[in-house]
């Protein structure tokens, strides 16, 4: 990424965090006549303890270079949760600050963890790479829709929610969907902003998705948590997940996502019923073998 870009990208950044604070969020007084959302410039600059001018060329995304302890000021004062504060950081240049995962050139997935993909069914699991592409999946996880779709993104997450949006019935929790994969999204993205091949999937997606643009201007970023998620399967109905992710130990840019059924559900019983039907059909048959063959294309299409 260049320079004048990430500077930019820092600018907006901070103007974002300063428009959705309020003088009462930060004990200050409101006063009359504001014409600013959120916060003024100055004071930021006050309660970060800098200069009201280098804090404004900041903004401005001049050439500037600002230090951890500024950032840490910054940080403070603009009430940044953990993921924020990692992501002023790599905004800033300063990728240091925190332990980052190693960019990941070429995945390896060894036969014991493609195992264990295997022994959690009839749950649905799938490990997914730092471009956020499916790099190999369990049978479960393809009678979910888990699989390779047409290019120019045959496998990546981002891509295929924003371009493969649901019918209006499901808008609403779409919607909650799709910010959140942004937010995660954006924030894991940026330790890895100077990947051509994500610039160009970014470029992409403000082209072909309106929310897209919309949501990616709010510079909202959130770390990856546990949580719930219903699908709506045509053979067995509505289906409650409970969902977690692993860190492969060998290889830090790839996660292994796992689907578990809602307690209190009949999620169980429908997915073993949809496990069989799917093990009887012959687009089943050898998923291992199917996962390495993405994977040896995904490597192709990495490294172009």
């Amino acid at each position: 990424m260049e320079n004048v870009q990430r500077r930019e990208m820092l600018a907006q950044f901070l103007r974002t965090r300063r428009a959705r604070l309020s003088p009462a969020d930060v004990n200050l007084p409101v006063g009359q006549h504001r014409r600013t959302p959120g916060l003024r410039r100055e004071e930021v600059a006050h309660l970060a303890n800098i200069g009201v001018s280098w804090y404004t060329s900041l903004e401005q995304g001049r050439d500037i270079s600002p230090s951890p302890e500024v950032l840490h000021s910054l940080a403070i004062a603009l009430r940044l949760t953990a993921v924020e504060r990692q992501h002023l950081f790599l905004l800033a240049g300063q990728p240091s600050a925190f332990s980052a995962a190693k960019i990941v050139e070429e995945e390896d997935i060894s036969p014991t963890v493609l195992r264990l993909l295997e022994d959690l069914n009839p749950s649905p699991a799938y490990i997914m790479d730092w471009r956020w592409n499916y790099i190999c999946w369990n049978t479960a996880a393809s009678a979910l829709g888990v699989t390779r779709t047409s290019p120019p993104y045959a496998s990546n997450i981002v891509w295929r929610t924003f371009t493969s949006r649901p019918e209006p019935a499901e808008y609403a929790d779409w919607v909650a969907i799709a910010q959140k994969i942004l937010a995660e999204f954006r924030a894991e993205s940026m330790q890895y902003a100077d990947d051509e091949w994500l610039q160009q999937l970014i470029a992409d997606l403000h082209r072909v998705s309106p929310e897209f643009r919309e949501w990616w201007s709010l510079q909202d970023v959130r770390e990856r948590s546990d949580g719930k998620k219903a699908f709506d399967h045509p053979l067995v109905g509505r289906l409650h997940f409970e969902h977690t992710t692993l860190q492969v130990a060998a290889h830090p840019g790839l996660k292994i996502m796992i689907y578990r059924p809602l307690p209190g559900t009949d999620t169980a019983s429908k997915l073993h019923r949809l496990f069989e039907i799917n093990m009887s059909t012959e687009s089943a048959v050898n998923w291992v073998k199917s996962a390495r063959l993405l994977r040896e294309s995904d490597k192709t299409s990495m490294k172009s």
